[in-house]
């Protein structure tokens, strides 16, 4: 004998009713789905009568999720996130790859993620790409929020939850104005960068940590002149002869050294990093998502080569992070 569900929901009323939640707006939601304001209010009218509880609170002009309304977004999630996978389940099942790959990177990735899923896409024309391009700290809170299906970044956060590979060097390069005193010299002992006037990424940035470290290590100490969190905005202030800087060498491949720039060839320089691919430990990747992370692990090389000429992908003798798993 079954057992009777407690309510009955059709697919569009629940994707009426994730809309509106997101949004906390019936007129929001409506114009995200192209319906009117009123359908969209007595869908999730049908909706909350089906369910016995109600869903939302309006405070204002807001509409704030109750905890049965919360409970039921959950499981929107989960039933939408099935449904995707299902869809590409079968289209792999009928040879093809097709679907929406979810990425989220850091800022400096945003100068060669493209360049890498250009001929992913030409490869999976089915393939659609939502790509979020954002700092450390929000990369952080999509990760804990699962918002995502893959996570570029250039150092693993401290979570032990995730599952991380290395698969592309981020060498962290000094660069000056052409004019700069110590340009074109070779080997400059980094004690030689006493006293100069540094434009630092913003406190908390992985490139400032390195650098500071590095510094400290060797009893160096410089002037900080400026403070920045755009590495475009540093990149002005260098050619403006405000200072030099370090910066990863990612942030000049479209315009090379043959500008404003020079990288200063310092003992100690440049600081080796590594970029990192990374997913939730145990999270299910949906088929586009796994083909993605197979495309990168496996043509990083041929990719940098012809890609990034200077850059060179991390070798297959490299360790992993210890909390990856695969």
């Amino acid at each position: 004998m079954g057992v009777k569900p407690l309510f009955h929901a059709t697919l569009h009323q629940l994707k009426v009713f994730e809309a509106t939640a997101r949004h906390g707006s019936f007129t929001r939601a409506a114009e995200e789905l192209y319906l009117t304001q009123p359908t969209v209010s007595i869908q999730v009218k049908q909706l909350t009568k089906a369910v016995g509880l109600p869903l939302f609170e309006q405070i204002g002009k807001r509409l704030y999720l109750t905890q049965a309304g919360q409970k039921l977004l959950d499981t929107c999630q989960v039933v939408f996130e099935g449904l995707d996978q299902f869809e590409m389940s079968v289209a792999d099942l009928k040879g093809m790859k097709q679907g929406q790959l979810r990425l989220a990177v850091i800022t400096t990735a945003k100068y060669f993620v493209p360049r890498l899923l250009g001929p992913f896409c030409q490869r999976y024309p089915g393939v659609d790409i939502s790509l979020k391009v954002t700092n450390h700290q929000n990369i952080q809170e999509r990760l804990v929020n699962n918002q995502d299906d893959l996570y570029i970044i250039s150092q693993p956060p401290e979570q032990p939850d995730l599952t991380i590979y290395p698969f592309l060097d981020n060498p962290l390069v000094l660069i000056a104005p052409k004019d700069h005193p110590l340009a074109g010299k070779k080997n400059i002992p980094i004690q030689a960068l006493a006293g100069e006037s540094f434009i630092m990424r913003e406190s908390g940035s992985g490139t400032r940590q390195a650098v500071q470290a590095l510094l400290d290590t060797h009893g160096v100490e410089v002037r900080v002149r400026l403070e920045m969190g755009s590495n475009e905005a540093i990149k002005q202030a260098i050619a403006g002869g405000l200072g030099i800087s370090v910066l990863s060498l990612h942030t000049i491949i479209s315009e090379g050294t043959a500008g404003e720039f020079c990288i200063l060839d310092v003992t100690e320089f440049p600081i080796a990093r590594k970029w990192y691919v990374a997913h939730l430990a145990g999270k299910q990747l949906s088929v586009v998502a796994d083909t993605f992370l197979t495309y990168l692990m496996e043509e990083s090389h041929t990719l940098a080569k012809k890609l990034l000429p200077g850059i060179h992908p991390v070798s297959s003798d490299t360790p992993e992070v210890p909390q990856a798993s695969r």
